[in-house]
């Protein structure tokens, strides 16, 4: 047996995925409803435009189970994450907030630069890991449950003071593609941390897709479109093999629209992200009518 075979084994030994899943495996798992799949648009920064997504949703007959707001917890004020709360309870959806220092004038800056970009949004020192805390305490205590985690020891931190009762219990933590994890071993690890759902690299291809479904339980979020500054490509044709393979499974769909990932959304951005959902929505009836699309209001 060779060493490539001899790791293989041991992989499977372990009860991880001996190699990326080139059958293309179709998933049995499934959400606490039975659904295979939910839908969540990203990038939407305040509660104007969230209000003016979710009419817009409604027009079409479609819902939500997710909204996720990119820009960072810091930069929405007390009222308007009261107000994005109330919207998303009126909606029966999911609010996710994006957590941890985002200025541009600390040292996170560097991620804007051809090294930096390299480490994504993590972290730099203690401090920061504190004061992320800090934007989880304060949403939080605004009716905010659940969060977008870029950096996974700030990741294993929430999770020990969420089983500590150091904030509460029903913080749910999903974390961003922008940690950049993309293999089966680093999902187990993230979801080991306590991580609620996955947001794997956005080219990821269907076979190592579903390798990372075998390796895990906990849902998985993956985009059906990028924004121009993540490639721009749109995988609208793969939404139904990415259910069958990775059922349970969140749609992030929406994200063409923008230029960037913390794009300042608008109202006009809002209504044309729900028209890409209704187009997702149309290919899933198209190509896989059986598919099981989660209840209004299963948010967790």
């Amino acid at each position: 047996m060779n060493g490539i075979q001899s790791t293989r084994e041991f992989l499977k030994k372990i009860g991880m995925p001996a190699g990326d899943d080139y059958q293309l495996t179709t998933s049995e798992k499934r959400f606490s409803d039975g659904g295979q799949y939910r839908f969540e648009v990203p990038g939407i920064q305040g509660p104007a435009v969230m209000e003016a997504l979710l009419e817009e949703i409604d027009k079409y007959g479609l819902y939500l189970h997710r909204v996720t707001q990119t820009k960072g917890i810091m930069m929405l004020t007390d009222s308007e994450i009261s107000r994005m709360v109330s919207l998303a309870k009126a909606a029966q959806t999911d609010l996710i907030l994006a957590i941890g220092p985002r200025a541009t004038t600390d040292t996170s800056a560097s991620v804007n630069t051809p090294e930096g970009v390299r480490m994504g949004y993590r972290l730099r020192g203690q401090e920061q890991v504190l004061r992320a805390v800090e934007d989880v305490r304060r949403a939080a205590s605004l009716g905010c449950h659940s969060f977008l985690v870029y950096d996974e020891g700030c990741l294993w931190l929430l999770n020990e003071m969420r089983k500590a009762g150091e904030i509460p219990a029903e913080c749910h933590f999903k974390v961003s593609a922008h940690a950049g994890h993309g293999n089966p071993c680093a999902a187990k690890v993230l979801e080991l941390l306590g991580a609620n759902s996955i947001n794997p690299v956005r080219d990821i291809q269907l076979q190592m897709l579903g390798a990372m479904r075998q390796a895990i339980d906990i849902p998985i979020d993956i985009h059906t479109e990028n924004p121009k500054s993540t490639g721009g490509f749109i995988r609208h044709y793969e939404v139904p093999e990415m259910i069958r393979v990775a059922a349970p499974i969140y749609l992030k769909t929406g994200g063409s629209v923008a230029q960037t990932h913390s794009w300042d959304s608008t109202v006009s951005d809002a209504k044309l992200r729900a028209k890409q959902v209704s187009l997702v929505k149309r290919m899933i009836d198209e190509y896989m009518p059986d598919a099981v699309w989660s209840k209004k209001g299963m948010i967790k």
